[in-house]
């Protein structure tokens, strides 16, 4: 019986020194999940409507942008970063150009490219849904500084898919959706 009555001390003296399992894991994911996320741009279309959100986060020491957007028509459109961060409709010029800080020619197969800003195409679901994730290439420290210049740096959807070779656009025709990168509290 003295055997029983040890064991059951021990157990319940490990028990309450244990941290609350629940506690600890919600608090930990919270912290880690805040921490990833570094800015959001609220998408918007032309006759300003909202299309989503596109996330810029640091994961593992790598960024990315995490596109949860809506209402578009199925199919491949061209997804890039803008050199500034203005999305005055209807056709977002105030943007600019592609995110270009090295002077580069437009689009992975062209051999002078590729821009900052040139992504994949996108592929809109047949309900008109994007739910997918980017990785950004390069040291984080390095792209922040260059996303969070002076002038910001706009998320814009164009209409048609890019052809990753066309200097300066990719022939992706009009601007459909727009968001400005902003940093998150």
């Amino acid at each position: 019986m003295r055997k029983f009555f040890v064991s059951s001390s021990f157990v319940l003296t490990l028990a309450a020194c244990a941290p609350s399992e629940s506690s600890t894991n919600i608090e930990d994911t919270s912290e880690a999940d805040a921490e990833a996320v570094i800015a959001t741009a609220d998408m918007t279309a032309a006759d300003g409507t909202s299309k989503g959100k596109v996330t810029l986060s640091n994961l593992d020491g790598r960024l990315s942008l995490a596109l949860e957007i809506q209402g578009f028509e199925t199919g491949e459109k061209a997804f890039h970063l803008h050199t500034a961060g203005q999305c005055e409709g209807p056709d977002f010029k105030s943007a600019g150009g592609h995110l270009n800080p090295f002077a580069k020619s437009h689009g992975s197969l062209n051999e002078d490219g590729k821009h900052l800003g040139d992504f994949p195409n996108i592929d809109v679901s047949s309900e008109g849904n994007v739910n997918t994730e980017l990785p950004i290439e390069g040291d984080p420290t390095d792209l922040l500084a260059l996303i969070f210049d002076t002038d910001g740096t706009a998320v814009m959807i164009h209409a048609g898919p890019d052809d990753y070779i066309s200097d300066p656009a990719g022939a992706a025709g009009p601007r459909i959706a727009c968001g400005v990168l902003e940093r998150a509290s």
